[in-house]
């Protein structure tokens, strides 16, 4: 077999909870249009649980022994995503740098940032309707993405991934979508596939997807799914665990 491209280890981590998790909850809860936070969306930080979440997280990695912890961190420059990072890599006691890649960013939501979804209704009905008819997977909404423009810009970080961190072990931390798209993409998966896992259930702030590289899947061995959302390190530490999509995410349909 040819000498492996892809990383032994892959680990994708979804931020902890963010003030804008908790603004997002009180929106919705109290039926409101507009979610209340100052920040840009990128400078939104974590909250106080979402640092404790991290800090658990960060402790069970350094429980890991020096040939199974992350030899490389890539996290997204959102705030909520970068203090993440960095208390996890305290807390585990990692000497390695994190390093920012604006790929991993969060979906960018355009025209409907900051609005629940009973504000995208009430303020632009048609989006909402056009929405509806061509699923999330597809639409972008103006100024915005759609999850095939998260996965296009994702598929070069695989690029990098297979280029310059063959063979070693990875820790990404992103955001929801992130995840997702790269569940997507490493596991083959099809429009159908993806938005029935979305669709089930939320990504929990800091857990886990874990994957593998297995030579003896396909010609030259892959990157397989160990393990999906864990969350065992937040719940043992005595943290709630919190699945809140982030600031700008309309509700699931």
């Amino acid at each position: 077999m040819s000498e492996q491209k892809w990383p032994d280890t892959l680990w994708l981590v979804r931020h902890g909870q963010s003030s804008g998790n908790v603004a997002r909850d009180a929106a919705e809860a109290a039926r409101l249009n507009e979610i209340d936070i100052a920040e840009r969306d990128m400078d939104v930080p974590l909250s106080p649980l979402g640092e404790r979440q991290a800090e658990a997280l960060g402790g069970w990695f350094g429980s890991l022994t020096p040939e199974e912890q992350p030899q490389a961190v890539l996290c997204s420059p959102y705030l909520r995503a970068v203090q993440t990072a960095d208390i996890l890599i305290a807390s585990a006691g990692l000497a390695i740098p994190r390093v920012q890649d604006e790929r991993l960013r969060e979906k960018e939501f355009g025209i409907t940032d900051r609005l629940t979804k009973a504000g995208i209704v009430a303020r632009f009905p048609e989006l909402a309707e056009q929405r509806a008819h061509v699923g999330k997977f597809y639409f972008r909404p103006p100024g915005g993405e759609s999850w095939c423009d998260v996965i296009l810009r994702l598929r070069s970080v695989i690029d990098t991934l297979t280029r310059e961190y063959r063979q070693e072990r990875v820790l990404i931390v992103g955001h929801q979508v992130i995840v997702n798209c790269f569940r997507y993409l490493l596991e083959r998966l099809d429009e159908r596939q993806i938005l029935e896992i979305d669709r089930q259930a939320d990504v929990p702030n800091c857990s886990v997807t874990t994957y593998r590289f297995d030579a003896t899947a396909g010609r030259h061995g892959k990157l397989q799914l160990a393990c999906a959302n864990f969350v065992t390190p937040v719940a043992a530490a005595g943290e709630p665990v919190t699945t809140a999509p982030d600031t700008s995410a309309a509700a699931k349909p």
